[in-house]
């Protein structure tokens, strides 16, 4: 058993070339568990990432600020409390509002 603590503080400046503007990432699972990841990431104002999919399905579950999660069909405008289901394959992309900041947790097993 172990126990992590999220702390935005702790993220790590993300260098994937999907992002756009300054996406921090904390790794909570990494060195824990083989199945399944799962890492917190802070989105300043504005920041986000581009269309993209993943092989397995994910999951995001809003912490803080207010976001969009959108796929080619549809924007979703999401906040704190809000969970959303991914499926794999899915052309999606996530980000902060221009008006506010946001975190979330990303979940993929």
């Amino acid at each position: 058993m172990h126990r992590v603590t999220i702390d935005k503080d702790a993220g790590v400046l993300s260098t994937l070339p999907i992002m756009v503007g300054d996406v921090y990432v904390q790794p909570l699972t990494e060195g824990y568990a083989e199945t399944i990841r799962i890492s917190s990431v802070s989105f300043p104002n504005g920041a986000r990432n581009v269309m993209h999919s993943h092989q397995r399905e994910q999951v995001l579950v809003i912490l803080e600020g207010e976001g969009i999660v959108a796929n080619e069909e549809t924007e979703l405008q999401v906040s704190a409390g809000d969970v959303i289901i991914i499926p794999a394959g899915e052309q999606h992309w996530h980000g902060a509002r221009p008006d506010s900041s946001m975190v979330h947790l990303s979940i993929m097993a």
